[in-house]
């Protein structure tokens, strides 16, 4: 069999529907094997589409995003999203070219290194210098894209190497049943919960599985302890809640970090401290307890007094079962600091203005898309707003990046959304910053006949640093820019242009695209002009609450 041949066969066994990429002239063999396949391959218009694309298929499914790229450049454009996953922890797999190894006839021309590249931002990188070797690295490539932390993995398929033959047999894939916390380590956790006076919990990104979030809801309605999440936990438990007090968005300020000062334990389950921490460790301060597949990386602002490590759901099953609810448990402050918090949520959400204010944009979406519609995210100062004021019915319906927190994600993770969830609502919201480092995959989701919202969020500038900057006292320099005509530019791309000219309509018009079919652009103005008022007003409101 042609290496190629076996390369596709060995994709196949691992289930892959699709390949988001770029080919060169070093894939040839590959992309000419994948004719007869199952597999899709997904054109893109740049490798960081395809990256960002993969990511999120692999954040959503569980199984790892595959993608393609020639070498050199199409290889060096993998680094962001090679980056974005691996902190992210989305497991995905990169493929890429190379020239011939054995025998080259244009020297050094378009040679990088890449497999030393990729080995600070993967957790596996390797060029297949055998196409008998195809079988085993792709069945250990996905292997440790998939386990805990899930992340990057990355092969090199010379084109010699493509093109040569093979003979091997395929790896069967197995599912490997994670290791369970045993009983002492249970029993220990449910003496320190119980002992404690102020208990709260913490959701982080690694808690967002199906079986974690039943468990979690299970124990607290059993236990009636109050929990939040970080930006990339939402939705594991409805927010609905009457025990969500909100999600860690803001740095400091909010009164969430009132309450988790106030919290003599944190139970931490499913957060490490790559996705930005919620809250800071002191020596001497209150405890905590890590729940999660690994045990905690010991640093400054992380020391956890009780690692519980192994399967997630099990373990927090194994807790709701030891846990006894105890009455010196003192919520009362929690209960207090919960109306606060939603007293200054809804402040803004009815605020008609135009430009609109971010806060009416998320009253808005959230009061427009069904439970399990999806909301995925580029990176600007909206995302705070997102994070902190959109309510999350269901686990991975908001889409974030808040481990890298790279620009120019937010448009390809709703494409990689819609072709996983054809029949779901999605809305892509990007700062016009962000939107304009990947707009061309406009052509890939018109291309696609995708039914997509994609929101351009309007203030010509680069808004979080002109908001840093402000905020640090320095002078406003360096960070406008001018945009194009973003209607006219959608129309160009065969998507259809809208520019709405106040809240009411903005309002009627966003019902009406998530009911039309194409892929729809909204040119929608912003106003940030109030987010350090915002957070003068909330400074002033926890110095009168305490």
């Amino acid at each position: 069999m042609k290496s190629s041949d076996l390369f596709v066969k060995a994709l196949e066994n691992e289930g892959v529907e699709y390949i988001f990429g770029i080919p060169g002239e070093e894939n040839l063999d590959l992309l000419n094997s994948l004719i007869d396949s199952k597999i899709k391959v997904i054109l893109t218009r740049h490798e960081q589409g395809a990256g960002f694309m993969a990511a999120t298929y692999g954040r959503l499914t569980g199984n790892p995003g595959v993608c393609l790229a020639t070498l050199g450049p199409g290889a060096t454009n993998l680094v962001t999203p090679a980056a974005y996953a691996q902190l992210g922890a989305m497991p995905m797999f990169m493929i890429t070219g190379q020239k011939p190894i054995k025998k080259t006839k244009q020297g050094q021309f378009q040679i990088v290194d890449i497999v030393d590249l990729m080995r600070p931002i993967t957790k596996f990188t390797k060029q297949i210098v055998d196409g008998n070797n195809i079988p085993f690295l792709v069945r250990e490539s996905f292997r440790i894209a998939s386990e805990e932390r899930p992340g990057t993995t990355h092969l090199e398929l010379p084109e010699d190497i493509a093109n040569e033959d093979a003979i091997s047999t395929i790896f069967e894939v197995r599912a490997v049943r994670r290791p369970i916390a045993d009983d002492i380590v249970i029993n220990e956790a449910s003496e320190m919960i119980e002992k404690a006076q102020m208990p709260l919990l913490l959701i982080g990104a690694g808690a967002n599985r199906k079986r974690t979030s039943v468990s979690l809801l299970e124990f607290v309605e059993k236990t009636g302890i109050y929990f939040f999440n970080t930006q990339m936990g939402k939705g594991v438990i409805d927010e609905r809640h009457p025990q969500f007090l909100g999600t860690a968005a803001l740095s400091d300020y909010d009164f969430l970090h009132d309450a988790i000062d106030k919290a003599d334990l944190i139970i931490n389950v499913g957060h490490d401290v790559i996705e930005k921490p919620p809250f800071f460790m002191e020596k001497g301060g209150k405890k905590v307890i890590h729940i999660n597949f690994f045990p905690a990386e010991v640093d400054d602002i992380y020391f956890p007094q009780l690692n519980v490590v192994g399967d997630i759901a099990s373990s927090i099953g194994k807790l709701t079962q030891h846990v006894r609810p105890n009455r010196h448990w003192n919520f009362n402050y929690f209960d207090r600091i919960k109306i606060e918090i939603n007293s200054h949520l809804s402040k803004y959400f009815e605020d008609d203005r135009f430009p609109m204010l971010p806060q009416r944009l998320v009253n808005i979406i959230r009061q427009e898309l069904p439970s399990d519609g999806i909301v995925t995210l580029d990176n600007g100062v909206y995302k705070i707003w997102f994070a902190r004021n959109y309510l999350c019915y269901e686990a991975n319906t908001l889409l974030l990046d808040n481990a890298l927190a790279t620009m120019g994600a937010g448009l390809s993770s709703a494409i990689a959304t819609k072709l996983i969830y054809p029949n779901k609502k999605i809305i892509s919201v990007n700062g016009d910053g962000g939107f304009m480092m990947n707009s061309q995959e406009l052509e890939t989701a018109v291309r696609l006949k995708l039914d997509l919202v994609v929101i351009i969020l309007r203030d010509n500038a680069y808004g979080m640093i002109k908001w840093k900057q402000q905020g640090m006292g320095f002078d406003n320099f360096g960070l406008d820019y001018g945009n194009p005509d973003f209607v006219t530019y959608a129309e160009s791309f065969g998507a259809i242009g809208h520019r709405p000219e106040s809240c009411d309509e903005f309002s009627s018009l966003l019902t009406e695209c998530l009911n039309t079919k194409g892929v729809h652009v909204i040119d929608l103005s912003v106003d940030y002009t109030l987010n350090h008022s915002i957070l003068n007003v909330l400074i002033k409101n926890k110095k009168d609450f305490v």
